[in-house]
């Protein structure tokens, strides 16, 4: 049985526009997008009042799974996904045993077979991601990786990442980096400056990603491989990428939802749900982030979901795991804190989650509402407002920062290829 949607203000995204169509929908394939369609023999939802986008696509999410299921494993971060209005997802190798070899990806795909969400897989750049000795990247590819990457870890030997970064040209692989000189960086656990000199924390200087950043960009140049810069924070960061851009390099970014809402100030009570990696900079730099994004030069909007259990955030601010929970609250967070405020478009924002993932991540087919794309779609509610709280979020982990704050604009049906897949019902939480 087929399904039309009626009454959507739909989002065509490339084009730029919201139009109100109606779209019809057969075996999981967007058929017609027309102002009027009825027909009597297909499921008919009606969605007056509400946006209909594109399914959102999220490059940079930790599930955990192998090794850690007592924080998220790959069942609970997809309810995670399909809540937070996403039906794709690209997962982080940072699990034990890490997927250094085909082995882990072939577990991942035999557990996910049955998800309603299409799950993305990266590799691991060197073996157990430890900075030596390169993966095997041709049978990570072959068993259905389609970026490799150290994330947690950046490959600090410039000859390794050299190697690394001409094997992935020639198999046509994206290389995602996680750009921070551990050195420069000393273990500290916020950024360096005022707050970490109030709050008596050790910082991590601006320095440690942007000398990383400018190290694998002149690699990039180097080997003509695809590298993608995971959760820039600095604005000197958006310049060297801004400059790899001109030249032509195969170079591209993202910035997560709390780099671009948050700043260090909101550590001030050493809110553990708050120590991310990189860490919140000051709004100087969240400025030039957002300017980034606005300008083009940051492609991405990726959560870096990063879900923790209660007990190991629940310690001393040193002693607690970087990571925050972010799938469920992205979207209300940036439609509330930016669109809202005038700051980004609608539509522009839903570019950076939707058609430029596909894009990098070479999905076809995806990314936008368009006849013959997938039917991955996702209903918004504009008016609907609710406030986070632990009972409101699905996932494993409720490590989630913006706890206990009101947000308007949520999910509330998730459809994968034709079928609903998640439905948001309310309980009396609002």
């Amino acid at each position: 049985m087929g399904m039309l949607i009626k009454n959507g203000n739909v989002v065509m995204v490339e084009d730029g526009k919201i139009r109100k169509m109606d779209v019809l929908i057969d075996k999981g394939i967007i058929v017609e997008i027309s102002p009027e369609i009825n027909r009597s023999d297909v499921e008919v939802i009606d969605i007056e009042g509400k946006f209909l986008i594109p399914g959102l696509i999220d490059m940079h999410v930790h599930f955990r799974d192998p090794g850690y299921t007592h924080k998220e494993d790959i069942h609970s971060g997809s309810n995670a996904a399909l809540a937070g209005g996403f039906t794709g997802v690209l997962m982080m190798p940072n699990t034990d045993p890490p997927p250094d070899n085909a082995t882990v990806i072939y577990y991942w795909k035999e557990k996910s077979k049955s998800i309603p969400l299409n799950i993305l897989f990266s590799g691991c750049i060197t073996k157990n991601r430890a900075g030596k000795e390169l993966s095997k990247f041709y049978e990570l590819k072959e068993a259905g990786a389609v970026a490799i990457t150290d994330d947690g870890n950046w490959v600090a030997d410039g000859a390794v990442f050299r190697h690394a970064m001409e094997y992935a040209a020639a198999l046509d692989l994206l290389v995602i980096t996680h750009a921070e000189e551990p050195t420069i960086a000393n273990r500290g656990v916020i950024n360096e400056g005022y707050w970490s000199t109030v709050l008596g924390l050790r910082g991590i200087p601006k320095a440690a990603e942007n000398i990383a950043i400018y190290r694998d960009i002149e690699i990039a140049k180097m080997t003509g491989a695809k590298l993608h810069v995971a959760h820039l924070s600095t604005a000197e960061g958006v310049r060297l990428v801004a400059a790899a851009k001109k030249l032509g390099l195969k170079v591209t970014a993202e910035v997560t939802p709390h780099h671009l809402v948050l700043t260090d100030e909101a550590l001030a009570g050493y809110d553990t749900n708050l120590k991310v990696n990189p860490p919140l900079r000051e709004a100087e730099e969240q400025k030039a982030l957002l300017k980034g994004l606005l300008e083009g030069v940051i492609d991405v909007i990726a959560t870096d979901h990063a879900p923790h259990a209660s007990y190991e955030k629940n310690v001393e601010f040193n002693d607690a795991p970087f990571g925050i929970e972010g799938l469920e609250t992205a979207f209300p967070v940036l439609y509330t804190e930016l669109v809202l405020k005038k700051k980004i478009t609608l539509e522009k924002l839903l570019l950076k989650m939707t058609v430029n993932p596909a894009k990098i991540l070479q999905l076809p087919k995806q990314g936008d509402i368009k006849k013959g794309n997938y039917a991955n779609l996702t209903v918004i509610d504009p008016k609907l407002t609710l406030k986070v709280s632990e009972e409101l979020l699905v996932g494993k982990s409720k490590n989630n920062p913006f706890l206990g704050r009101t947000l308007t604009g949520w999910p509330v049906m998730t459809i994968y290829q034709g079928i609903v897949a998640y439905q948001r019902i309310l309980k009396g939480v609002q």
